[in-house]
C-alpha cells in the first residue's frame, strides 16, 4: 500500500518537516519511491484531480492482512486489516449488508464534514479492530488517515523533497524516498487535512 499526497491536500506534520535538500535530489525522489514498489505490487490508480497516487497491492498476490480499495461519491478509501464490530457500525451508519469495511470508514468521513454529529476522536475510536486507513476525498481536497490503538498493521509516513506526504505499509520504501523525515504513523491516532495528527485514545 503506498499512497502519495500533493501538499495542497495534506500538508505534512510538523515533525515530518524536510529540510535543506538540493535540487537533484528533489527530482529523483519519485525516482526513488516508485520503482521498488511497482516491482512487487499493482495496479496502479491514479486520480490526477488531486495529485494524490495509491497502488493497492493485487490481491492476487499473498498478504497476510486483508486489503480493500473502496469509492464512492469522489472520496477514496484504501483500508488495511479488519474491523471487529462490522455489525454496530452498520447500523450506526445506515449501511445495507455487503458493505464493507471500506464503505464503513468512508461513510464515517462523511458523517463528519456533512453531519458532524459526533466528535472526530469518537469516530475513530468507535472503530474496534486491528486497521490502518487512508482516505482522501477529492471533492474538498481532504485527507483522513488512522490506525489502530495497538498499531496492529505497520504503517510509515513522510515528507519527500518536493513536500509530498507519504504513507506505505513497507518502511524501506518510506525511507528511501523520505530520509530521515520518515517515521511510524503513530499507534492510537489520526491525521486529518483540516487539524493534523490528534490521538483519539487521549484527545
Amino acid at each position: 500500500m503506498l499512497a502519495v499526497f500533493d501538499k495542497s491536500v495534506a500538508k505534512s506534520s510538523d515533525g515530518l518537516s524536510v529540510g535543506e535538500q538540493s535540487q537533484l535530489s528533489k527530482m529523483a525522489s519519485w525516482l526513488i519511491i516508485l520503482p521498488p514498489f511497482i516491482l512487487v505490487q499493482s495496479p496502479a490508480i491514479l486520480d490526477p484531480r488531486v495529485s494524490w497516487l495509491t497502488l493497492v497491492k493485487n490481491r492476487t498476490h499473498f498478504s497476510p492482512v486483508p486489503r480493500l480499495f473502496a469509492v464512492l461519491d469522489e472520496i477514496f478509501c484504501v483500508f488495511q486489516g479488519h474491523i471487529d464490530n462490522v455489525a454496530v457500525l452498520k447500523q450506526q451508519y445506515g449501511l445495507n449488508k455487503t458493505a464493507d469495511e471500506g464503505i464503513i470508514v468512508i461513510e464515517a468521513y462523511r458523517t463528519l464534514r456533512d453531519r458532524d454529529l459526533y466528535p472526530s476522536d469518537q469516530v475513530v475510536r468507535d472503530i474496534q479492530g486491528k486497521f490502518v486507513f487512508i482516505l482522501c476525498d477529492s471533492s474538498s481536497k481532504s485527507t483522513f488517515i488512522a490506525s489502530d490503538a495497538d498499531g496492529s498493521i505497520p504503517s510509515f509516513w513522510g515528507t519527500d523533497a518536493n513536500g509530498h506526504m507519504v504513507l506505505a505499509d513497507n518502511e524501506e520504501i518510506v525511507k528511501k524516498g523520505c530520509g530521515k523525515s520518515s517515521a511510524p504513523f503513530p499507534k492510537g491516532c489520526f491525521f486529518t487535512s483540516s487539524g493534523g495528527l490528534r490521538s483519539f485514545e487521549h484527545p
